[in-house]
């Protein structure tokens, strides 16, 4: 039977070994603070004691850690004990430009790397859905995405650049973020007219922007070079109104949007389309 090494057990990766549990897969689990690897151990996971022992034998080994350093740290731990051609998944989420490098530097060692992003909660990867993202060689990567299949509902291929995973990883996690910051301060907009958030929410029931996401990024990569379908000038003053409707409230976004307009809007943009505030390279 396939032995199936996990290291890093926290949230997503405790619920990605209990879905290979759950399957009847031998798991080894592998964690820098040992007590976390407890609950999986009471489902039939191995707990071992360092990195090496988790994959040696394995057939997959999986890693979701918490940084970068840790990836290397740890994969670097772990190679006197992998086999050959053995695949190292890693979800974790990561720097663009040290998944490149570290691509290159194992392929060179011998290491089969994958960068494996998830987008996925830990219920997520308890089920075996949300969505792992793939990059690299296309043929390489229809091979590992049969291999994930079993783990999510969804594994996406997103290019050949091998970096490109970890970039819309990240691309998508700062999307979450940044509406998770616009959303609160609708809602303390709201809270300063004493409007329940129930209702201030109620707009997006019936109109969801988020499905225009495509729109809103083709405004931005053309903003300065066609007419203005909402002048910088205008949309300036409906964001001082949305500031001074939250009164003395903390805002999370829109100040930092207000001041990135006041900078456009200072270099002789205010008459172009609003969107060229979002251009980094203006």
């Amino acid at each position: 039977m396939a032995t199936i090494a996990l290291l890093g057990t926290g949230l997503l990766g405790s619920g990605m070994a209990e879905n290979f549990l759950a399957k009847g897969r031998t798991v080894r689990v592998w964690n820098r603070t040992r007590s976390k690897c407890e609950p999986l151990e009471r489902l039939g996971a191995s707990a071992c004691v360092d990195p090496a022992e988790c994959v040696r034998g394995a057939t997959a080994v999986h890693l979701v850690l918490t940084s970068d350093d840790a990836v290397d740290a740890v994969i670097a731990s772990l190679q006197p004990g992998l086999g050959a051609g053995v695949p190292v998944y890693d979800h974790s989420t990561n720097l663009p430009q040290r998944v490149k490098d570290r691509i290159v530097r194992l392929r060179n060692e011998g290491v089969r790397y994958v960068s494996a992003p998830a987008f996925m909660s830990p219920r997520n990867a308890r089920e075996a859905s949300g969505m792992i993202l793939l990059s690299g060689d296309a043929v390489e990567c229809a091979e590992h995405a049969t291999a994930l299949q079993a783990m999510t509902g969804k594994v996406l291929y997103v290019g050949a650049r091998d970096e490109l995973a970890a970039f819309h990883k990240i691309s998508g996690n700062g999307l979450l973020i940044g509406l998770m910051g616009l959303v609160g301060d609708l809602l303390t907009m709201g809270r300063e007219l004493g409007i329940e958030p129930i209702e201030v929410l109620s707009l997006y029931e019936q109109w969801n922007p988020a499905t225009s996401i495509s729109y809103f990024g083709r405004a931005v990569a053309n903003a300065g070079s066609k007419p203005a379908t909402f002048e910088l000038q205008m949309a300036r003053k409906d964001v001082g109104l949305m500031v001074a409707t939250a009164s003395a409230q903390r805002l999370c976004v829109l100040p930092a949007i207000a001041a990135a307009m006041d900078m456009a809007a200072a270099e002789g943009r205010a008459r172009q389309d609003y969107a060229v505030f979002a251009r980094g390279d203006r």
